[in-house]
């Protein structure tokens, strides 16, 4: 009878629970590891620095995502009011629009340098790291 109830709590045997990750941030969170690689190679090849540009396009790149995944159409239901299902995307366009704001002002021509700043790019980090790990999780 434990083995049973074992077996249906680990989700063997056909009973498997689906993790969806949206393909768009996963997609985001890609390229932001494209532009990782190219500031490592720059670095290491071509002895460049080019470490405030990469960190200004992950803001950038990751705050895109964020807003593509807000899915404006339901951005627009906020005129009926507040639901819980309209409140995440909500959410999810603010974090997105603070972290394309970050990205642009820590460009080096404008380099804008604040404790808020670090504290979206902290924010933003848990989360890539949560969503790679949901996303490795789902696809064993």
């Amino acid at each position: 009878m434990a083995k049973k109830k074992m077996i249906k709590e680990l989700g063997i045997g056909g009973n498997e629970k689906k993790v969806n990750v949206s393909q768009h941030f996963v997609i985001a969170l890609a390229i932001v590891s494209i532009i990782g690689f190219l500031g490592i190679i720059s670095e290491t090849i071509f002895d460049t620095d080019i470490g405030n540009y990469v960190e200004a396009l992950w803001m950038f790149v990751i705050g895109a995502g964020l807003v593509i995944e807000a899915r404006l159409k339901k951005i627009q239901s906020l005129a009926k009011g507040i639901t819980s299902s309209n409140i995440t995307h909500l959410t999810t366009i603010i974090i997105g629009l603070i972290a394309i704001l970050a990205g642009v002002l820590s460009f080096p021509a404008i380099r804008v340098e604040s404790p808020g700043f670090l504290a979206v790019k902290g924010i933003l980090s848990i989360i890539a790291i949560a969503v790679i790990l949901i996303q490795t999780l789902a696809s064993n």
